[in-house]
């Protein structure tokens, strides 16, 4: 056993990443955090406005070709829209206070008394343990949210350690992505192409009708799509090892628990995952794929 691998299985991996996500992404969909960004002076009749900015905002004031390659699959036109006036309505420092306001405003209003429960400081409690114990080497997303100083409220934790876990899964599947051979617009259409989410959804990343058919037939000639778009053998093969390489590579931070912990941590998040999942916050599709890989 690698020490990347660690002792959790990959489907565990992925279930621990489907329990923690929508904890995450409460941040780009909660009314109360629309507020706070709006507050700064951000749109808000979209989520992009604020997306960028607030998911930025730990890797410092950098430009918008940065924030491009760490996040990836979005097209760079798109992230320069949003990114080149963002540091000019409010500083990262800023964005970083207002997105903690706007998660514990969030939280309260999803989880109500239970914000302040035992079990979810336990939960925080267990989540930071995996999260501290992780490697954030060649992972800017989670690297710069690692180096951000830990809130005391324990709700203010949870969303914190989602947030690192997250990025962390993140950052290593795009390096499986890259190891695949495929670019930004390449992963959302091969993506596309094993039914993870609709191309209607995927357009969200901004590409151009001709950059999606462009990528479409470079993964046509290299034997992964059909010409009706859809995934062949050798394509879904790849994603399935794609996916397999992200469980493996996220799995490391979840060997500073036993299993037992890792079970109690399940049954912890489930209340929390269930309260914002029927909130009504998050969209029935995401580009995630979670659920569908």
């Amino acid at each position: 056993m690698t020490q990347h691998e660690g002792h959790l299985a990959p489907d565990h991996v992925r279930q621990l990443w489907h329990l923690l996500e929508p904890l995450h992404a409460v941040l780009y969909y909660a009314p109360e955090v629309f507020e706070e960004a709006a507050a700064l002076g951000y749109a808000t009749a979209e989520r992009w406005p604020s997306y960028f900015p607030y998911r930025a905002a730990p890797l410092g004031a950098v430009g918008a070709r940065q924030v491009a390659s760490a996040f990836y699959s979005f097209s760079p036109r798109m992230v320069a829209e949003h990114m080149d006036p963002a540091w000019k309505t409010a500083s990262p420092e800023a964005l970083l206070e207002a997105r903690a306001r706007g998660i514990d405003r969030a939280y309260r209003a999803l989880f109500g008394d239970r914000t302040d429960s035992p079990e979810l400081a336990e939960a925080a409690a267990l989540a930071r343990r995996a999260v501290e114990s992780a490697d954030t080497a060649g992972r800017p997303l989670a690297a710069a949210n690692a180096a951000l100083d830990w809130p005391e409220a324990p709700h203010l934790q949870l969303w914190h350690a989602a947030t690192l876990l997250r990025e962390h899964r993140g950052d290593g599947h795009v390096a499986a992505l890259m190891v695949a051979g495929l670019d930004p617009v390449e992963s959302l259409v091969s993506f596309a192409a094993i039914g993870a989410a609709s191309v209607e959804r995927f357009e969200s990343r901004g590409w151009t009708r001709r950059e999606w058919t462009s990528a479409q037939a470079r993964l046509t000639a290299r034997g992964l799509v059909d010409a009706e778009g859809a995934a062949t053998e050798a394509g879904g093969a790849l994603r399935r090892t794609i996916e397999e390489q992200t469980d493996r590579l996220a799995a490391a931070p979840w060997q500073a628990l036993t299993p037992d912990e890792v079970g109690r941590l399940v049954e912890l998040l489930g209340e929390f995952w269930v309260a914002v999942l029927s909130s009504g916050l998050l969209p029935s599709e995401t580009t995630l794929g979670i659920g569908k890989v």
